[in-house]
């Protein structure tokens, strides 16, 4: 008898495991575009699910964690600039108790970079964070790797 319930709570675990998904609202797509012979555009944007909403790079300490870019050394390229974002929407939200800014729907980030060679592929990750109006995703990292022809 303790086997068949024991047979049963398995079942129902595994069941119930199946119908349970990991939240992922925010996509991640990339392009770049050359400005010059020796000089480009990158495009980070970020697609983020209806509900949710992706913070700035501009943040205040005390808040949720910023987006943030990052881009190890490269003999490839350098990087010109910081990565710039459009204007965020800002708004008081209790559970920081303070103004944060975010973007909802979908964003375009964009760093310029100059090129060491006729191409490069330019490297690095982004580290964000998305809530709704019920919970918070814990920080999250993705990398990238975005060719320059």
């Amino acid at each position: 008898m303790k086997k068949i319930i024991f047979l049963l709570c398995t079942v129902c675990l595994i069941n119930l495991s199946a119908y349970s998904q990991i939240l992922k609202p925010v996509t991640w797509s990339y392009a770049a575009k050359k400005t010059g012979p020796n000089t480009a555009t990158v495009f980070i944007k970020a697609t983020v699910d209806q509900g949710w909403h992706l913070y700035s790079q501009f943040v205040k300490d005390g808040g949720p964690v910023k987006t943030t870019f990052t881009f190890p050394a490269s003999g490839a390229y350098t990087l010109v600039g910081k990565t710039i974002e459009p204007k965020a929407v800002t708004k008081f939200e209790s559970t920081f108790k303070m103004d944060v800014s975010y973007f909802e729907k979908s964003v375009v980030f964009q760093q310029k970079v100059k090129l060491n060679g006729k191409t490069a592929t330019i490297k690095g990750n982004v580290e964000f964070m998305v809530c709704d109006d019920k919970q918070c995703l814990p920080p999250e990292q993705v990398e990238f790797s975005i060719p320059v022809k």
